[in-house]
């Protein structure tokens, strides 16, 4: 199925995203959202802060976008139809809670090379500018720019890293319903704003759909085969969840993390919450 058309393709590569992309209705959505609830209820605090990346390992709602076909159809427009699934992060902001993420590029710290992946970000709620959507600096992945680590309050991100002198007047918001997807470059510079309203804001992020030629330069991780073959064997295939919150896959996404935390602060003596 061609979900994305030959001009939004095109539109990809030349901006580094493109949205929104339709993937699930609102009814779904909020099922989700109300997944998502039960883990924090049932296990509190098991999915704040450091807690909220590869939810996907204990929440069969949320693998089921990880391998939806439309996101997927997407995907393999723009990187091939061999598509490995590396991590997820789970962005929640809480009403009038002052957490933002800065200008950043995926690609400076995540290890994954060449670049021949994607990021989708699924929104769970709608989002919209006073409750935070993400931000895009259209143009601005053609090259690696120079961050600093900032590790400043509110900041989401692991080591609050930050692109200086992103220019505003450039800069497009990725207003999206609760249900659609935007897909962006690992170069594009973005961030995102506080949530002003009176509502959480939900965004759910497969952050990397990686092409099976890619390969992990900081560490080591596991990864879903979600369509096609891998012929170079370059990572540790994991299993999908056998059921919401299963004991097993409690483990198996502990040891992911812990993995993942090592690759995000390669070569950092310091360390946030996140």
């Amino acid at each position: 199925m061609n979900i994305l058309t030959e001009q939004q393709v095109k539109q990809y590569f030349q901006d580094g995203y493109i949205a929104p992309i339709d993937i699930l209705n609102e009814e779904q959505a909020l099922s989700v959202r109300k997944e998502i609830e039960t883990i924090e209820k049932e296990i509190p605090k098991e999915i704040e802060k450091s807690g909220r990346y590869n939810v996907h390992l204990i929440s069969p709602k949320l693998d089921k976008i990880v391998h939806n076909s439309k996101i997927l159809d997407a995907v393999e427009k723009i990187i091939g139809r061999n598509i490995l699934v590396c991590s997820t992060t789970l962005f929640i902001k809480n009403p009038k809670q002052f957490g933002f993420v800065s200008y950043h590029q995926d690609a400076k710290y995540i290890g994954l090379e060449p670049h021949n992946w994607v990021s989708a970000w699924v929104a769970i709620t709608d989002s919209f500018e006073e409750n935070g959507c993400m931000k895009m600096w259209p143009g601005s992945h053609i090259d690696i720019k120079a961050h600093d680590q900032m590790f400043n309050k509110g900041n989401l991100l692991t080591r609050g890293q930050t692109v200086r002198d992103v220019p505003e007047n450039l800069v497009k918001n990725v207003e999206l319903k609760a249900g659609q997807a935007s897909l962006h470059h690992p170069r594009i510079v973005h961030g995102s704003g506080i949530n002003k309203s009176n509502d959480r804001r939900i965004g759910f992020v497969i952050q990397s759909y990686i092409g099976t030629n890619v390969k992990q330069t900081l560490g080591k991780n596991g990864v879903q085969l979600a369509r096609g073959v891998d012929k170079y064997h370059n990572h540790e295939l994991i299993s999908r969840p056998k059921s919401l919150m299963d004991k097993n896959d409690l483990i198996l996404r502990k040891k992911e993390n812990l993995a993942l935390q090592k690759i995000f602060y390669s070569g950092s003596e310091k360390r946030s919450e996140y």
